[in-house]
């Protein structure tokens, strides 16, 4: 094992918002405040004054913006098997049935080709995934969804910071105005330590996603309350708001760094040995992650442990959930999304982080090769 093992992420927290998080700390007010305030006021400006909320976890989020659509039992909910499975859990858990449409092969997105085939009379809404941070055309998403009277809910947990054509994720695209989930967990691109934010639609009540957020309750001047509605605990805390103001500062400057470490695997990596590489795209991708894919034949299991051995941590996201215990009961099985199904059987996820030097690419390169050689 190297001396200096290299993790796959590792978050980039300056000292002056450490200093900040011991002053909310020392302040007494700790729970959901003033900072979080300021916060969702920033992320509001960042998606171009749309009003946005904070939330406990990118996948409160999706759950909250599924009932806040209307979504639950009796409706359909798109979404791609290739994805972290809260995507599809919340689907579940508002009583819904989720519905998964394959992947592109090249950009690992749910293919929009196929996307309108599997729209049906009960289908309310559609979770598209930007995995890795490439975003999933904007433009030819929300045509289908325009002409099909579809819910978009954009799950962005892993492209804060990318762009569609010059323009934010989590801004409007044309005329639709619908939800944008982003998720700040500690290996995000933007973190809080755990939370999420949750972008609203023009016609949707924010304080109805506010009692949502907390239990329900409604507070009235007086001091009296009422619960008009069942909700959950979903609140961000002012230490974690604390932690993402420091973050917005940097975001620019973390993007910028991150692709041109994503450029420098590219100049490394010889696709000859086999690996296959994501899209180039340097424009739009936030590179949140790279990710290659194995050669067939090659055990991933053992691979990774012969990476591990030369101080290199690796991750895998995702195997095609679909294939989960949970979702099989409910009548998948392999062979349902071919695409989904082989990338996640060899795909890595390498290191990347802003924090990270060149010659640290260099190295996970360098293992690579010799990984590879080991276990071809």
């Amino acid at each position: 094992m190297s001396a200096t093992f290299l993790p796959f992420t590792r978050p980039s927290i300056d000292d002056e918002t450490i200093a900040e998080v011991a002053n909310v700390l020392r302040s007494g007010w700790i729970t959901s405040g003033p900072k979080v305030l300021a916060f969702e006021a920033a992320l509001s400006a960042y998606c171009g004054g749309r009003p946005v909320r904070a939330f406990s976890s990118g996948t409160a989020t999706l759950e909250v913006a599924l009932r806040l659509a209307g979504v639950g039992a009796g409706d359909t909910v798109i979404t791609t098997p290739l994805t972290w499975v809260a995507t599809a859990n919340v689907i579940l858990q508002v009583g819904a049935t989720p519905i998964f449409v394959d992947v592109d092969p090249v950009t690992r997105n749910i293919d929009l080709g196929k996307l309108e085939a599997a729209i049906a009379p009960d289908t309310k809404a559609v979770i598209p995934v930007d995995l890795a941070g490439l975003p999933v055309d904007r433009d030819r998403l929300y045509a289908i969804a325009k002409k099909h009277g579809l819910r978009v809910i954009e799950d962005a947990a892993q492209s804060f910071g990318a762009s569609w054509h010059g323009q934010p994720i989590g801004t409007s695209f044309g005329d639709m105005h619908d939800f944008v989930s982003f998720s700040f967990h500690a290996n995000k691109n933007l973190t809080t330590s755990e939370g999420g934010a949750l972008v609203l639609p023009a016609d949707i009540d924010a304080g109805l996603c506010e009692r949502l957020r907390v239990q329900g309750v409604r507070r009235f001047p007086d001091g009296g309350m009422d619960v008009d509605v069942l909700g959950g605990k979903f609140n961000l805390t002012d230490i974690a708001a604390t932690i993402g103001l420091g973050q917005m500062k940097h975001l620019a400057a973390f993007t910028a760094r991150r692709r041109e470490l994503a450029r420098h695997y590219f100049d490394c990596i010889d696709p000859a040995r086999g690996f296959e590489l994501p899209p180039a795209d340097f424009g739009n991708s936030n590179w949140h992650m790279f990710q290659v894919l194995l050669p067939n034949g090659i055990d991933r299991g053992t691979f990774i442990a012969a990476m591990k051995e030369r101080g290199i941590g690796v991750g895998v996201h995702y195997p095609a959930l679909h294939l989960f215990s949970l979702y099989r009961k409910l009548g998948f099985k392999e062979g349902n999304f071919p695409h989904a199904e082989d990338i996640g059987r060899r795909i890595l996820t390498l290191p990347l982080f802003p924090t990270m030097l060149d010659g640290d690419i260099d190295r996970v390169c360098t293992a690579l090769s010799a990984s590879l050689s080991e276990n071809a």
